[in-house]
């Protein structure tokens, strides 16, 4: 079986996309399937304003349907609503091919937050994007409700998984990073739809760290210098990190899912949040973590919580059970768009033949 998935969203980019992606392919590839990916890497791309860190890639509609039909794909994703995604779902619809998408970020409040653009033409777009796809994959069952509430439909759900042999409970330094503890960690991009003041701005005892990079990083470092920023990592040297903190605190209210949350509970990190999509999905045992519209409380309710809880909660996901749930879908999608491409062909013969039968008639 041979999978083409089209992202906007990949190397050297570090975010939750990339890296779901990247952990669906190891699963995919375990389970016999061929996957091409297309990604920006193949093309000329400019760097998207007020994010440079983000590529957008410039690739022509030939380029784009030359490297579709090279794949020769079974099954087509189109996982991002960007410039690749909008050539792919083009030559889909020109060729009669099904494909599914999926809804990885809030797209719309992302684009508000840098441009004046209103929230209802963003979904607008949302919805003709997605609606063309026999299926779009979201990653938890609050963020089907709140889309359902916007009139997007066809939504399956697609969860997420964590690698628990990398990430895993280690011995803990007594005074790590050379701050006291406790440590009240946050890990993640350092941008404007993360909402971290809302964390670094908080009374808390101990240190705060902040680990990432992103377009915001230098401005919220000049602004809050007893705060530690050190940066990108990856791997070992992230888990052992994650490892060191006392309270993962994730301030975002845009993200739909939050992999870095499952990312702290498999290292026995108790989390804080705010209760909204992502953390009122995961953070299942109040044992594991706390949320809290004040979230002073949640991190300081948090302290109290265990970690052999927030480690077992995280075994509870696995990236081979996600993997299977995402593969039924887009063969779903195919399945689907077979039959509705079948009913618009039967649709538009019925109205040929009306047509000629109304000439004749003349």
């Amino acid at each position: 079986m041979r999978l083409t998935i089209v992202t906007d969203a990949w190397h050297p980019q570090v975010n939750g996309v990339v890296r779901s992606i990247e952990n669906t392919n190891a699963e995919l590839a375990r389970m016999g399937v061929t996957v091409t990916m297309v990604t920006p890497a193949d093309y000329r791309s400019m760097p998207m304003p007020t994010y440079p860190e983000i590529r957008l890639s410039l690739a022509s509609p030939w380029r784009i349907a030359r490297a579709m039909k090279d794949s020769r794909p079974d099954l087509i994703h189109i996982a991002t609503e960007g410039p690749l995604g909008l050539l792919a779902r083009r030559w889909c619809l020109k060729e009669g091919l099904a494909f599914s998408t999926s809804y990885h970020t809030r797209f719309p409040e992302y684009v508000a937050a840098r441009a004046p653009i209103p929230l209802s033409w963003l979904y607008a777009y949302v919805r003709w994007f997605h609606r063309a796809g026999g299926a779009c994959m979201v990653a938890t069952e609050s963020l089907k409700r709140e889309l359902e509430t916007r009139r997007l439909g066809n939504l399956k759900l697609w969860s997420r998984g964590i690698d628990t042999q990398l990430f895993q409970p280690q011995p803990q330094q007594p005074d790590p990073f050379g701050l006291p503890r406790p440590i009240f960690m946050t890990v993640g991009r350092v941008a404007v739809e993360k909402n971290l003041p809302a964390f670094l701005d908080l009374d808390l005892p101990g240190s705060k760290v902040v680990v990432g990079d992103g377009p915001a990083r230098a401005d919220l470092a000049a602004r809050y210098p007893n705060v530690l920023f050190t940066g990108v990592k990856f791997g070992a040297e992230l888990a052992a990190a994650y490892a060191e903190a006392d309270v993962f605190v994730f301030p975002s209210k845009t993200d739909t899912f939050g992999n870095t949350i499952l990312e702290a509970l498999a290292c026995g990190v108790p989390v804080a949040a705010f209760p909204v999509t992502g953390p009122i999905d995961i953070v299942s045992d109040p044992k594991a973590g706390a949320l809290n519209d004040d979230l002073r409380t949640a991190c300081l309710e948090a302290l109290t919580c265990s970690r052999d809880s927030a480690r077992a909660l995280a075994e509870t996901f696995s990236w081979s059970a996600a993997t299977k749930q995402f593969l039924d879908n887009v063969v779903e999608a195919k399945v689907k768009g077979r039959r509705r491409m079948l009913i618009r062909r039967l649709v538009q013969r019925r109205a040929q033949r009306q047509a000629a039968s109304l000439a004749g008639d003349k």
